[in-house]
């Protein structure tokens, strides 16, 4: 199956900046996006102008932080009438990125980090299976039947867009705008875990109990169901920072 990239993972990339000043953010931001694979290889950026107006920031700005990705290896730059700057293909799946963050943060900030995501998506569960119609419940269970999730990067970009699926069926504004938000800063993390084939089933069948729990319109069961979800994908994120603590890598088997 294809992967399914739904318009709320490109928004959660482009979405404005909070710290409008920092080409650091507008960098991080790109790069998030290029590691969930929302942003494929190949792919053109929008142009500086335009990141400049989706970011809310300015166009020095905009053109320092592709200076930062150009020299991280992650996007180039060509010149003439199609030109602009294209994602470059990574092989080994940006693991050195994700494993310098991680080693940059420290357990206690990831897991406050985690508990936060937590509850953002279980309210957002919880207020979807209250307001949802029928048929919204149906079509999110099509949408999660028809995502792929054979590969590790299908996996994390379909799981992110699911997120935001549900935060969608929320109906509330905020909800969605503060998981925008947590998922371009956290999700290239949170979704680490997704390495594994048992540990994708285990996220489907939690994604899957979510949509049943929405779709029965049982407020109570959904945000059991969202918080079980992620506290298994925080479970990996903090074994996968023990394993690099004590110089392993990221994509050692589970339990090494």
């Amino acid at each position: 199956m294809e992967t399914r990239v739904g318009p709320g993972a490109r928004e959660a990339v482009f979405a404005q900046l909070a710290d409008a000043g920092r080409a650091e953010q507008v960098a991080q931001r790109l790069t998030d996006g290029i590691v969930l694979g929302v942003l494929h290889a190949g792919e053109r950026l929008p142009s500086e102008p335009e990141l400049a107006r989706r970011f809310g920031v300015a166009l020095i700005t905009v053109r320092e932080g592709l200076g930062i990705l150009r020299e991280s290896g992650l996007v180039e730059t060509r010149r003439g009438r199609d030109g602009g700057s294209f994602v470059v293909e990574d092989e080994g799946g940006h693991r050195s990125l994700l494993t310098a963050r991680l080693r940059g943060l420290a357990q206690v900030e990831l897991s406050d980090m985690a508990v936060y995501f937590g509850a953002i998506l279980a309210g957002s569960a919880e207020r979807a299976a209250e307001r949802a119609a029928d048929a919204d419940g149906e079509r999110l269970g099509a949408w999660l039947a028809a995502a792929d999730f054979g590969t590790a990067a299908s996996a994390r970009t379909n799981q992110g867009g699911f997120f935001l699926e549900v935060a969608v069926l929320s109906q509330s504004a905020r909800l969605v705008r503060e998981q925008i938000r947590l998922q371009a800063e956290f999700g290239p993390l949170l979704l680490l875990g997704l390495d594994d084939d048992a540990a994708r089933s285990e996220v489907v069948a939690h994604d899957r109990a979510i949509v049943r729990a929405i779709a029965a319109r049982r407020p109570a069961r959904a945000r059991e169901a969202a918080g079980a979800l992620v506290r298994g994908l925080s479970e990996q994120l903090l074994s996968a920072k023990a394993r690099i603590e004590r110089g392993g890598a990221l994509d050692e088997p589970l339990g090494a």
